[in-house]
């Protein structure tokens, strides 16, 4: 089992009446896939990166919040309507492109040069554990399944018992601070979300192996691209953190 809710051993079970299409997903379709996500983000995070370094804020702010929202939204609905993935995948990258790209251009603006580092880190890693992976040296056993699963499990719920406790202006000591305690949760849970990455690849592998439908490549590209946003934002929130401490 992948802990990346849209990447999961059931992802492909239900698919057996689409195998029998001539045209079946292929783990290169799901690489060009990706890339087209990635390039639509990129260019929508362009817009309200603009925005904030030009002084307007203010005026970037909706359209973050909107593609947080919306980002969500298409999110759930491509998690429960994979044969839509084509459409909504899309639209949850453009989606998320608006928020990554005002979230970042803040943070730069607060401590210069972060988001290109975080830029470099996240997809330096990504290159590197698909290289890991591609050469044997990670491999996504069972048991390497469910220490990924529990955890990333236990963090969720952290992070929505710390939202609920928030509404009430309690606040859970440490871990969110510039603190060693609060640096090296972060860490860790960088180290989660990269460990994701290898489940993810682990899934397209085998979606390609069963012959899953076409549209699946969308589907599986969705679903990175969740684990690389997730893990772009924690490496925002980590190296801010070592930055205040300067």
């Amino acid at each position: 089992m992948t802990s990346n809710p849209t990447l999961n051993q059931n992802t492909f079970s239900d698919l057996s009446g689409a195998r029998a299409t001539s045209e079946t997903m292929t783990i290169q379709g799901a690489v060009n896939k990706t890339a087209i996500l990635l390039f639509l983000a990129i260019v929508t995070a362009s817009y309200t990166w603009g925005l904030c370094l030009n002084g307007s804020s203010a005026a970037a702010m909706p359209w973050m919040a909107g593609g947080a929202i919306l980002g969500l939204v298409f999110a759930l609905i491509t998690s429960f309507k994979k044969e839509w993935s084509a459409v909504t995948a899309p639209c949850y990258a453009i989606c998320e492109g608006l928020f990554l790209g005002g979230i970042s251009a803040m943070l730069n603006l607060k401590f210069p040069g972060l988001a290109l580092q975080a830029i470099l880190l996240t997809f330096g890693t990504l290159a590197a554990l698909l290289f890991v992976y591609k050469i044997g040296l990670i491999r996504a056993t069972d048991s390497f399944k469910r220490g990924v699963f529990a955890a990333t499990g236990g963090l969720a719920l952290l992070y929505l018992t710390s939202m609920i406790l928030g509404f009430f202006k309690i606040q859970i000591p440490g871990i969110f601070g510039n603190g060693l305690v609060g640096i090296g949760f972060s860490l860790f849970v960088v180290v989660i979300a990269a460990m994701n990455l290898v489940l993810d690849f682990d899934m397209i592998e085998k979606g390609a192996e069963y012959n899953a439908p076409k549209y699946m490549e969308w589907y599986s590209a969705f679903g990175l691209m969740v684990t690389l946003v997730w893990l772009y934002i924690e490496i925002l929130r980590l190296l801010s953190k070592l930055r205040s401490r300067d």
